[in-house]
């Protein structure tokens, strides 16, 4: 697990140069320990070859766009899991590879890495509940759906973010103009690990509810939030020593945190455990 987490970290250190294909796949390292990733990426790769055999030296980006929306969701056939939505596999990268299907956002990172490759000027955006692409095209942007290649009108993206604000009308317009900003790829990885963090949360798989809070801390280095969930994580897991090191730094570092009774009281019944286990 240290190897993992120190090539995931390596991977993660500068965002100038974070890989995020290569950043996102490695993810699935804790599920499956024996991954090829050099293999995967490899098997991207040549699916980006027979794309671009359909494409002239002279192609607009309009025409790359129809081209690769042909070639991501009719010929391959990608699209949303929609029948096991919260499967874990949909955020590994190797699997939605093979089974091609996944979440918006896992199918929106294999697309930006195939429109990177083929001159597409693309980026993803974290649209709250649905992650979407942005293309930038000489017309100006255009919005994709990244599990169906469908280009969004302004009045669906208002529908799709409806429930997320408090008021509809003239709000909702501000709040889209503000949420279709680029995310960075931090963010996005980010993204990824948070819905795996959900479902083994959901699930109670605290093992890999673990792995996956290590690689948050890392990632996000600054969230002192991630610290405290990683505590409960192994407070879960019954490492009684590593769980209280991270709570009472949580404590530490947020005195005044709007949960700190409660993380208070988790530190007092784990110091009590902790105590019990040194005299049996």
């Amino acid at each position: 697990m240290t190897r993992v987490l120190d090539y995931f970290s390596t991977l993660v250190a500068e965002d100038e140069s974070l890989p995020l294909t290569e950043a996102v796949l490695a993810l699935a390292q804790d599920a499956y320990p024996d991954l090829d990733m050099q293999g995967t990426l490899a098997e991207l790769d040549a699916l980006v070859l027979r794309l671009q055999q359909h494409l002239p030296d002279d192609a607009s980006i309009e025409h790359k766009v129809l081209q690769l929306n042909d070639f991501f969701f009719r010929e391959l056939g990608f699209s949303s899991n929609t029948n096991d939505y919260y499967d874990p596999d949909n955020s590994h990268l190797n699997m939605v590879l093979k089974r091609r299907r996944g979440i918006p956002v896992s199918l929106g990172v294999l697309y930006l890495e195939m429109a990177g490759q083929i001159g597409i000027p693309v980026r993803g955006v974290s649209f709250p509940g649905h992650f979407l692409l942005r293309v930038m095209t000489p017309a100006g942007n255009v919005m994709l759906d990244p599990t169906t290649g469908h280009s969004l009108s302004e009045g669906e993206m208002i529908e799709m973010l409806e429930p997320y604000v408090a008021t509809a009308g003239e709000s909702v317009g501000r709040a889209l103009r503000l949420l279709l900003q680029p995310a960075t790829r931090r963010e996005i990885v980010a993204r990824m690990l948070r819905n795996l963090k959900a479902t083994y949360l959901q699930t109670e798989r605290w093992q890999r509810l673990l792995a996956v809070q290590q690689r948050l801390v890392i990632l996000l280095s600054d969230n002192i939030e991630e610290v405290r969930d990683r505590g409960f994580a192994y407070a879960r897991l019954n490492y009684l020593r590593l769980a209280l090191e991270d709570l009472e730094h949580y404590l530490g570092d947020r005195p005044d945190a709007d949960d700190a009774a409660a993380v208070e009281t988790q530190l007092h019944e784990l110091r009590q455990r902790a105590q019990q286990n040194n005299h049996d």
